[in-house]
């Protein structure tokens, strides 16, 4: 590696040839090695205690080092394995950045299945299983006894807690604050889309499934979103811009939100949906605008009603589903309490968790299993 050019902002570097990796003055100061606590690996360094036109005093290469000394002295040591790397524009290497697999109900005959038992017995099933859940949003553990769908969750995370609790047992209740609590059919859905944060992935243990209906169903919201955004950009253009009213409401609590159904990242591609009819506050948008919303969300609601998207299946006593709330609409039919015990336990454990969780099994096992 050698210094190409130095410029007033800048030195431009070439290795074996190829162009040069342009490496401004701040962001090398900035990124310096001793910029980093070396314990806890925060940076410590002030960037104000540096002039904004900071240049070096001397830059050199040497025994595959870029050396530099700045106008107060410090030297900065940077290996070339290191530049290389870490080059301005290029993102760190994420393990848990997977790409995200978009279904149909044709593309998911069967649930990816997994063995409760592997994986909280063996480090190796758990990251499979992370990254399988991760990239398709949804998953199937089976072979669970009764409390065991908590630990799968506590193996990953932190349980993330809401006006619910930690752990929610669906059951019918005979007071019910939530609809989830009845026997009624559920239409396809995201939890808690009032919160600022909805949870990220949902674990639904099913610990008995006796009554007659109940049956539980499925779709890809980001296969639905694509289809819209291919189809009908107008659409997708109202769904990803104008913010809806949520609201959540009982005796103890009034949690509302205005969001858009459809989130993007900076980049165009999809990063949550929140969709949730019975969470739907009074929408309150100017009548001038009603009639494009409804056109918009109807759209988009028709799509979750098309068996082309949708897959159901009857979960038994045992199994669990895991999937990622903010983007994998579930739902369930309509059954009888008199026929028989239906019992669900859910808890939830954020993105964020489940994300450091691939990253660390990964660095662990040198990404045997991506």
């Amino acid at each position: 590696m050698q210094i190409a050019r130095l410029s007033d902002q800048a030195l431009e570097l070439r290795h074996d040839g190829a162009s040069p990796i342009v490496f401004p003055f701040l962001w090398l100061r900035d990124n310096c090695p001793t910029a980093f606590d070396p314990q806890t690996k925060e940076r410590n360094f002030d960037l104000l205690s540096v002039p904004d036109d900071l240049k070096p005093a001397s830059a050199e290469t040497c025994d595959d080092e870029l050396v530099i000394t700045w106008p107060d002295g410090h030297v900065s040591r940077f290996e070339q394995s290191w530049l290389l790397a870490h080059q301005p524009g290029v993102p760190r290497p994420d393990a848990a950045a997977l790409p995200r697999k978009i279904w149909r109900a044709a593309d998911m005959p069967e649930l990816p299945r997994f063995s409760g038992a592997e994986i909280l017995a063996d480090d190796r099933v758990l990251l499979d299983f992370l990254v399988t859940t991760q990239s398709l949003g949804l998953s199937l553990v089976d072979g669970l006894a009764p409390g065991q769908g908590l630990d799968v969750a506590q193996r990953i995370g932190f349980l993330r807690e809401t006006n619910f609790g930690k752990v929610f047992d669906v059951v019918s209740k005979p007071d019910p604050n939530n609809l989830a609590y009845t026997a009624q059919a559920l239409a396809l859905h995201t939890d808690l889309a009032n919160q600022e944060i909805p949870p990220g992935f949902q674990f639904l243990h099913c610990i008995a499934n006796e009554a007659k209906g109940g049956g539980s169903v499925f779709a890809d919201s980001f296969a639905i979103a694509e289809d819209l955004r291919e189809t009908d950009p107008e659409a997708f253009r109202v769904l990803s811009t104008v913010a809806l009213p949520f609201r959540f409401h009982d005796r103890a609590y009034d949690i509302r939100l205005r969001r858009p159904v459809i989130t993007l990242r900076p980049d165009r591609r999809l990063d949550e949906i929140r969709y949730n009819a019975h969470l739907t506050d009074l929408i309150d948008l100017p009548a001038d605008q009603l009639g494009t919303f409804y056109r918009a969300y109807r759209a988009f609601m028709k799509r979750t009603r098309d068996p082309a998207f949708v897959i159901a299946l009857r979960l038994r006593g045992g199994e669990m589903v895991v999937f990622d709330n903010r983007r994998t609409l579930h739902g369930r039919e309509a059954f009888n309490p008199a026929t028989g015990f239906r019992h669900l336990q859910g808890c939830y454990v954020d993105r964020g968790e489940f994300e450091s969780r691939i990253r660390v099994l990964d660095r662990r096992h040198d990404g045997a299993s991506l």
